[in-house]
């Protein structure tokens, strides 16, 4: 994979086929190869989207996105959404909170958008709103606190 970083869990890296080719993601990360994977890319008016599609292992029982993989996915947009703010740095989530606006139907494509509301410091505030097939389905806030300068 070109433009491959190493981490302690995982490689950033950039997908070369398929729907998601030319978007970042964590190959070999534990946790987000199990529930996404999730991808990110930046957009030419410089922000920061975060995709991956729905599919029957995301669903509840209702046949709908389970509402963990939608706070799970929140999670992976405030590191993609806070990129530039985080230069690269360790980080970890303080708080994570959403609110529930409608559901996700199984083979959606599910993105998340949003914005840092105060960072240059060592915690960072994000907002962020997640659709599915463009509809709205969770509001979110997070925060996240800085670990290292590298």
């Amino acid at each position: 994979m070109s433009e491959a970083v190493e981490t302690s869990y995982g490689q950033l890296s950039v997908m070369e086929s398929g729907e998601f080719a030319g978007w970042r993601y964590w190959q070999g990360d534990p946790f987000e190869t199990r529930s996404g994977p999730f991808y990110y890319r930046r957009e030419e008016d410089g922000s920061y989207v975060s995709a991956f599609r729905a599919e029957p292992r995301h669903m509840n029982g209702g046949g709908f996105m389970h509402g963990g993989c939608l706070l799970t996915f929140a999670d992976f947009a405030l590191f993609a959404i806070a990129t530039d703010e985080l230069n690269g740095d360790h980080a970890v989530t303080l708080n994570l909170a959403g609110d529930f606006l409608g559901s996700v139907a199984d083979g959606a494509l599910v993105e998340a958008r949003g914005e840092v509301t105060r960072g240059g410091g060592k915690t960072i505030f994000v907002r962020g709103i997640i659709t599915g097939d463009g509809k709205p389905a969770l509001s979110f806030t997070g925060i996240i606190r800085r670990l290292t300068r590298r």
